[in-house]
């Protein structure tokens, strides 16, 4: 099993792992242990630091803060993201710590999505089974950064995973490290435009009051 690492002190990458079972992952394990031996990536596995899905909210704001750049590295599973990692985020990317009045805590910092399929890229068309290409399945994604003031970065993705041969995963894996290794000095970042500014009136979300 892979374990949760925490490298030296203000590492720049957060790198958020979500895979429900390791012990069957083709390409997410590779990349795992590959963020697991760079330099100034904290890596936290999910699965293994949360199993009973009770996450430290506290401490996790803490990671993310010390961060420039948080990577989502998981399998795409029914288009979206794996159950744990959309507890984190519903969890962690708080309101008034996020996002909305006073949610500044993201703002400026890098989303990069890594992320893998099990079906081929051909299968993200609208004449095969999965009927949309894959970028439509991205907007959560995209918007979720947005609505924290964070720029969301061309995604690393891998599309038939189960199948693949091993010399394309292994091709795949050292992309992912050379990209790790160098942020933030990617040259397509200088020609990536800021985030877009998503303010949350305070109207649109109520402050809960206690009954006396």
């Amino acid at each position: 099993m892979p374990t949760t690492t925490s490298p030296g002190n203000d590492p720049r990458i957060y790198l958020i792992a979500a895979h429900p079972h390791w012990r069957d992952s083709r390409v997410n394990l590779p990349l795992l242990k590959a963020a697991q031996g760079i330099p100034g990536v904290d890596v936290n596995d999910l699965y293994e630091s949360y199993p009973d899905y009770l996450i430290d909210v506290e401490a996790e704001q803490a990671r993310l803060a010390r961060a420039e750049l948080l990577v989502l590295l998981h399998p795409i599973q029914w288009y979206s993201m794996p159950a744990l990692q959309k507890l984190w985020i519903d969890e962690v990317f708080a309101y008034g710590w996020a996002y909305g009045p006073g949610g500044k805590a993201l703002e400026g910092k890098d989303c990069w999505l890594v992320a893998t399929t099990g079906g081929p890229e051909a299968s993200y068309h609208p004449q095969s089974y999965n009927r949309y290409f894959f970028d439509a399945f991205l907007p959560p994604y995209e918007q979720t950064a947005a609505l924290c003031g964070m720029r969301f970065l061309p995604p690393l993705l891998f599309h038939g995973a189960r199948s693949a041969p091993r010399s394309e995963v292994t091709a795949h894996v050292e992309v992912f490290r050379q990209r790790l290794a160098s942020y933030p000095d990617w040259p397509e970042l200088e020609d990536l435009e800021g985030c877009p500014a998503c303010v949350v009136p305070e109207a649109d979300r109520p402050v809960e009051r206690e009954e006396a």
